[in-house]
């Protein structure tokens, strides 16, 4: 079978060769040059979610907002932009699951700096954001599955996709602000009693407000993981910082 599935594949590249999602160059589904264009999250950070700051702080302005209690941290691998952005979109909604071995290399790439060299030898399992099984069904893969599958492969964790369920569906975070997407996720998520006493790394594509990441970690807290990370594929840009004086040349 697995034979079987090379050679389709071998077959349908030659005579359909994919094209990157970046550029549209024929031969990649993201080429090099557009993987090289994936800008990394980069200091200043905040310490505790992982986000780009105008200077390093303990806690954001979004840790602020509520559930910093329910992580031990965050990080985050790349900005969300162009060409990100529409590998990410096309790994999402456009049926390319190829694309997650791809992207996942940021997520791996971020797990070999500090300070994921002292906490990942310690991981009991790798858990995915969940989707509800009506949207499973409708898009026929987790795209968090496929980047947290290949996550855990190349570092060599416990992948455990079981451990963690959506049992409400949601409406999509698209659109929402901070307290509406709370508010929308609260109370979705089951963990199962396998995570007691567990260290456990949380993985998904986006970090915007994380209310999706902090919904899951407080339920996993509440069935008694001992410890709780989260590592995101990417987060928006910061908006950038007004001048606080006349710019040069104003009188």
């Amino acid at each position: 079978m697995k034979l079987y599935r090379q050679l389709r594949e071998y077959l349908i590249d030659l005579f359909f060769p994919p094209r990157c999602v970046g550029c549209t160059r024929a031969g990649f589904a993201f080429c090099p040059h557009c993987a090289q264009a994936v800008a990394p999250v980069v200091d200043p950070l905040c310490a505790h979610c992982g986000r780009p700051q105008p200077q390093p702080v303990d806690f954001c302005h979004g840790c602020h907002s509520g559930g910093r209690d329910a992580f031990a941290l965050v990080r985050v691998a790349t900005l969300y932009g162009d060409p990100l952005r529409g590998a990410i979109h096309a790994l999402k909604y456009g049926g390319q699951p190829e694309l997650a071995p791809l992207l996942a290399r940021y997520l791996i790439a971020a797990a070999q700096q500090p300070p994921w060299l002292d906490i990942l030898p310690d991981i009991d399992g790798v858990i995915p954001v969940p989707l509800h099984a009506q949207r499973l069904a409708e898009r026929g893969f987790n795209q968090s599955a496929l980047l947290a599958g290949a996550f855990a492969e190349g570092t060599g964790l416990r992948l455990a996709e079981s451990w963690l369920r959506r049992e409400r569906e949601t409406r999509s975070q698209v659109g929402l602000n901070g307290a509406e997407r709370r508010q929308n996720v609260a109370d979705a998520f089951v963990a199962e009693a396998e995570v007691a006493g567990k260290r456990l790394l949380l993985v998904d594509d986006v970090f915007t407000t994380g209310a999706t990441l902090t919904a899951c970690a407080q339920s996993l807290r509440l069935a008694g993981a001992k410890a709780i990370y989260g590592l995101a594929l990417s987060t928006p840009a910061p908006a950038p910082v007004e001048p606080s004086g006349p710019e040069f040349g104003d009188s």
